[in-house]
């Protein structure tokens, strides 16, 4: 429950500070002065749209702030954790701050969040039904809500959740690979032509570039040639070759071994000069009689050089390595292709099990809906009947549909109000005060399976009076039995219900009007009923009807 609320710098709020209690806490005050405003705050909480025009004071923030006992709703500290916000097992504070600038911060237990937790957070810890909210009941998603929530279906939802995703996912996987394999079927004629001729090619790495040196060597083979005959002449050829005059020098060399004391070693290096020459003179042979030995290479050559450029070009790739990876590609796209009957087959399978699957759990739902359907209808129209709805009959249709996350019904209340009126949605056939009375009956009735802390009502009761409204008093009352109940109302008979009273007011500073609360006395809250049931001339009657008023609303 709401145990605290701070609401500083806001619209006509300067400050204020309110303790809230359990049971039925009644906030009353004349219109325009500021209940909406304290609303508005609340909202906050919730993960409303911030506005700067709510900011009282352009110097400073404005902040709201709402501390909640939680013991008992252990359903919170997972979102905690999830979220890695502090988790404190008996309090809960949310705090939203605004700015002057408009930029707005949100806080759960002093930990920085999102609007997205804010909101999640504060879902779980508050429900805000206002006149607005009314059009809710003809909404067929929250309908389904209310049933389910009589039905006890919240486990089994979670379940279907996940099943359900599950089933889309797989689902999704096996549109898509139909998709793929579809479209390269539509290809693989195509496919299969550019991989055979990739593959005939025999491309290896780097042989590009091979070829390209080896095609300039043959094309100045003559220039080559010549200068290796000069170069084998000059080594091993006439009496001045180079073999010669190494040997020559060495022998010399050799016989200067007395006279110098360097010469044998020199003698050495020049016999190793030799033979190096010799190996060299080797070398160059072959090369020589290498480039005999073939005389068509050079168009050999040309030949090849032309198929890797053509296939270069039409794959527009810029080396061999390059094509090859292309002919990888297609041939892993064509492989894909081979077994693609046989993939899809199991994608296909995986999907239909993952719908089974979610649709044996939407059975169980979908089950207990229509065990509670007629059961919630009975005690909708016994709950209703006290609060001048004597006429009402009620119809809880549940229709198959197509599976979604919620399930495979389609549900619709239907109302009459009236003798010989035939059953239709609400939203055709109920008045605004009629759908107010409703709202309250359902929120009575499925007060036990919330699990929420705290619940407000904004001036449900507009348009009602006399029986009617104390009955709808004494249900709020029984509502606040489980849950702390906040109630805005106009209404004597409502207000008299409160174990506490907040009366809301406006007051006038010497620069300005601000809006005040403050929780009533005994005394206090009798003068404030007496005003609500006579207006402003408040006199010895008023005074003692408001005495009887709230001596009848004792609880017991």
């Amino acid at each position: 429950m709401i145990q605290t609320l701070h609401i500083s710098n806001y619209a006509l709020i300067d400050t204020i500070d309110i303790v809230l209690h359990p049971g039925l806490n009644i906030v009353t005050g004349e219109t325009g002065a500021g209940k909406s405003i304290i609303l508005g705050a609340l909202s906050l909480l919730l993960g409303g749209r911030a506005d700067t025009k709510a900011v009282r004071d352009l110097t400073r923030k404005s902040v709201i702030e709402a501390s909640f006992c939680v013991k008992g709703f252990g359903n919170l500290q997972s979102i905690c954790e999830e979220n890695d916000i502090d988790w404190d097992p008996d309090t809960m504070i949310l705090r939203r701050e605004i700015t002057p600038a408009g930029r707005s911060r949100a806080f759960v237990n002093d930990c920085p969040v999102n609007l997205s937790i804010l909101q999640q957070t504060a879902l779980s810890l508050i429900d805000i039904h206002s006149q607005h909210q009314n059009l809710l009941l003809a909404s067929p998603p929250y309908q389904l809500r209310v049933l389910d929530s009589m039905a006890g279906n919240e486990e089994r939802l979670g379940r279907l959740s996940v099943a359900y995703i599950a089933y889309r996912q797989a689902l999704k996987r096996y549109k898509l690979e139909r998709k793929t394999i579809e479209q390269a079927k539509d290809d693989e004629e195509f496919l299969r032509f550019q991989y055979q001729r990739l593959k005939e090619a025999n491309l290896r790495t780097g042989e590009l570039e091979e070829l390209e040196h080896e095609r300039e060597l043959l094309i100045n083979m003559g220039d080559v040639k010549n200068s290796l005959e000069i170069i084998i002449s000059s080594l091993t050829e006439g009496e001045e070759n180079t073999d010669q005059l190494l040997k020559r020098a060495a022998d010399e060399s050799r016989g200067l071994s007395d006279l110098i004391e360097d010469a044998d070693a020199l003698t050495e290096r020049l016999q190793a000069l030799r033979v190096e020459a010799q190996d060299i003179a080797s070398t160059f042979a072959a090369y020589e009689r290498a480039l005999n030995a073939d005389p068509e290479r050079l168009n050999e050559v040309e030949e090849r050089l032309n198929v890797i450029y053509d296939l270069l070009r039409r794959y527009k790739s810029e080396t061999v390595e390059d094509l090859i990876a292309q002919r990888d590609e297609i041939e892993e796209r064509l492989k894909g292709i081979d077994l693609s009957d046989e993939t899809l087959h199991g994608l296909e399978i995986a999907a239909k099990q993952a719908k089974r699957s979610a649709l044996e759990i939407a059975a169980e739902i979908s089950k207990a809906r229509h065990a509670e359907a007629e059961h919630f209808a009975t005690i909708l129209k016994d709950r209703a009947l006290p609060l001048g709805m004597k006429n009402l009959q009620c119809q809880i249709s549940v229709k198959d549909t197509e599976l979604t996350v919620t399930g495979i019904d389609q549900v619709e209340f239907l109302f009459a109000f009236n003798k010989n009126q035939p059953l239709l949605p609400v939203g055709n056939t109920a008045s605004g005060g009629e759908i107010s009375r409703l709202m309250l009956s359902i929120k009575s009735i499925v007060a036990d399976k919330m699990l929420l802390p705290s619940i407000i009502f904004d001036e449900v009761d507009t348009g009602v009076s006399g029986d009617v409204a104390n009955k709808m008093g004494e249900m709020m009352r029984q509502i606040s039995s489980n849950i702390q109940v906040l109630a805005i109302t106009h209404l004597p008979q409502v207000a008299s219900k409160g174990d506490h009273h907040y009366k809301v007011f406006k007051e006038d500073t010497e620069n300005s009007t601000i809006t005040q609360i403050k929780e009533l006395n005994a005394e206090e809250r009798v003068n404030e009923l007496a005003i609500m049931l006579s207006g402003s001339s408040v006199d010895k009657a008023a005074i003692e009807n408001a005495r009887s008023l709230l001596g009848n609303s004792i609880r017991n």
